[in-house]
């Protein structure tokens, strides 16, 4: 037994086919590979079929609102960075809802595991239009097709400064298992967004259209140069799969915390003087 599996059958709330269940189990591979302890592993997610995850991992989780799983997991990383934070939900949750977060935490550089389900559509609120939808698709709310162009989450955190940028597909396990791997050695903010097809809501955008229309980075590709980099996450007729960019690290959101500059011992472990409390209370 997989020691962030459970030694119980569970009730997985995913409909047969989902792409999902291959993530899991991906997932579940590389943290045993990697050989974290379970109470070292923390995952923050929102509202969404992929913010379920975390309750399908045997490990410590935060389940919130909708869109607020990366500020979540950036106070804990910042309260324990001794911890190893994931960030988890779909291309609705993270791109639409949380977009604001997901350009923000970028920049602070928090060392955290950022996990996106990519599906192109909104699965738990039956099959809206998501920010990643491609244009003219359409649905039971887009009924003329979608307007807009899809959002690019790769290039967005390139141009703000991720230093971990990397796409798999759900089918490719072994490559998402050794990305998923890689993202969480990373120090600093690391992005993987996984695609994978929504069996109930997006008919389009099935197994066999992303077979169709990825590909496989060659071994002999530079992901340390930015400019190549950009170009390859900017290509959205052949979707490339693999690093696309791992750059230099940066200083942490956390290392340059202030609490930490004298004392490396996590707040949360730190021993608290309630004197001024207490005096003010009274």
């Amino acid at each position: 037994m997989k020691k962030f599996d459970f030694d119980y059958p569970i009730d997985i709330a995913w409909c047969p086919g989902c792409g999902n269940f291959s993530i899991r189990d991906t997932l579940i591979d590389a943290l045993q590979e990697l050989d974290i302890n379970q109470t070292d592993v923390v995952f923050s997610s929102g509202i969404g079929q992929a913010a379920k995850m975390p309750q399908y991992i045997n490990a410590s989780y935060f389940n919130g609102l909708h869109g607020r799983a990366l500020p979540v997991a950036v106070a804990i990383k910042a309260t324990n960075p001794n911890l190893t934070v994931i960030a988890e939900g779909g291309d609705g949750d993270m791109y639409g809802e949380g977009g604001n977060h997901f350009i923000h935490n970028i920049r602070r550089n928090s060392d955290i595991t950022h996990l996106v389900h990519n599906n192109m559509v909104y699965g738990l609120t039956k099959g809206q239009a998501s920010p990643t939808s491609k244009k003219d698709f359409t649905t039971p709310v887009q009924v003329s097709g979608v307007t807009n162009e899809p959002f690019n989450p790769l290039s967005v955190a390139l141009t703000l400064g991720a230093t971990f940028v990397a796409r798999t597909f759900s089918d490719e396990k072994e490559l998402t298992k050794e990305i998923i791997k890689q993202a969480i050695n990373h120090k600093g903010y690391a992005l993987v967004d996984i695609l994978h097809p929504c069996v109930s809501f997006n008919k389009i955008n099935n197994f066999a259209w992303y077979k169709n229309n990825t590909y496989i980075l060659e071994e002999n590709y530079d992901n340390s140069n930015l400019m190549d980099s950009m170009k390859v996450a900017m290509d959205t007729e052949k979707m490339a799969l693999g690093i696309i960019y791992k750059g230099k690290e940066q200083l942490t959101f956390e290392k340059q915390l202030a609490v930490y500059q004298n004392n490396l011992t996590p707040i949360s472990f730190r021993k608290r003087d309630l004197t001024s409390v207490n005096e003010l209370i009274d």
